[in-house]
């Protein structure tokens, strides 16, 4: 049986008290001795190779109630790296900056306009528009910040191989490759993922999924698509398709179809969650995921009573039981989901490769 090494431990107990410090905010020696249950000669050391190494610093004082000299309130470094998350849309490209803790820093958002015509693009820029309006709107929100990683999100399937997408999503201006021009123009680490993957990494950390190993979000917005969920890690398939459930023509014509029009709006309860049930009964029956979250538009504006509803229909579908939940992250699930996997990769490489 092999034990961990003496340096091995260390990268342990670092990551452990990075991790720590992200969850509860600046804390004390005393602190992190209590919440690690690590020695004080232990967190004395492992505090001061994190100063040297530029990852925490003293922010303060604490006003605890004891003789003696206030405790030093130790926090991390912010500043030390900065991460973009992009969610790109079929109309607009919307972006925020935060630093390694998470806090947003900055943000920006255009319209996406449709080409020029050819005669009227600038020389040598052909075909680049969206590169363009993409690369900018990252700089507006970055200012002045380098940026460690960031992390794209738009619809459509990623081929897992080359991270470029598989086939057109009806973005204007999108175009093979398009990664590949980014890369020239973005001076950091680019990611691009599939939007509703995002989102279901959002509803993972921060919404209805948060503690769940399983699940699966199914994304009622402009279209129909599911982020899947299993031992706690997002599936993507082989090619890049786990999720992409339009494509098998489920109430085709008639509820999918509807998603992101008036008409949708004009279905009492019963008839959406009866149609929501049926695209739900087929990710239930191959994966027995335990939990159903309602994203997107439909999912969020329908909230909880909807939900209900769908699972009362979910149940007599299906003999598997099965939680249904609406989804509760705030704002841009896609925008989160992307800031999220971005925050993931900055924290392994700057705080170390031990999993915290």
């Amino acid at each position: 049986m092999r034990t961990a090494t003496p340096q091995m431990a260390r990268a342990i107990n670092d990551r452990l008290a990075l991790d720590l410090l992200l969850e509860h905010g600046a804390l004390t020696a005393p602190q992190l001795r209590a919440l690690t249950g690590l020695s004080r000669p232990t967190v004395s050391d492992l505090i001061e190779r994190l100063r040297t190494n530029g990852l925490i610093e003293v922010v303060g004082e604490s006003g605890e109630d004891r003789r003696g000299p206030n405790a030093r309130l130790y926090g991390i470094v912010a500043e030390r790296a900065h991460v973009a998350g992009v969610d790109i849309r079929l109309d607009t490209v919307t972006v925020t900056v935060a630093d390694i803790t998470g806090r947003p820093v900055g943000s920006a958002k255009r319209d996406i306009e449709a080409e020029p015509p050819a005669g009227d693009r600038p020389s040598g820029r052909s075909g680049d528009h969206l590169v363009t309006l993409i690369a900018d709107t990252v700089a507006e929100a970055a200012g002045p910040r380098s940026m460690h990683t960031v992390v794209l999100g738009a619809p459509g399937l990623v081929d897992p191989h080359s991270g470029e997408l598989a086939s057109d999503n009806g973005v204007p201006g999108w175009r093979p490759n398009l990664l590949q021009a980014l890369r020239r123009r973005i001076d950091a680490p680019l990611t691009l993922e599939n939007d509703v993957n995002l989102a279901a990494v959002a509803e993972h950390r921060a919404g209805s999924a948060r503690g769940r190993e399983d699940f699966v979000l199914l994304w009622l917005d402009k279209g129909v698509g599911a982020g899947i969920t299993l031992g706690g890690r997002l599936r993507r398939g082989a090619s890049g398709g786990a999720g992409e459930i339009a494509p098998l023509g489920l109430s085709r014509g008639s509820f999918c179809g509807l998603l992101g029009t008036e008409a949708v709006r004009e279905l009492d309860r019963d008839s959406l969650a009866a149609r929501i049930a049926q695209v739900a009964f087929t990710a239930v029956a191959v994966l027995d995921p335990g939990l159903v979250v309602l994203g997107g538009e439909t999912g969020r504006t329908g909230g909880e009573a909807l939900a209900s509803r769908v699972g009362e229909y979910l149940a007599a579908l299906s003999p598997i039981p099965t939680q249904v939940r609406a989804s509760t992250v705030e704002g841009d699930a896609v925008l989160h989901g992307a800031l999220f996997t971005a925050l993931s990769a900055a924290q392994r490489e700057v705080f170390g490769g031990v999993p915290g």
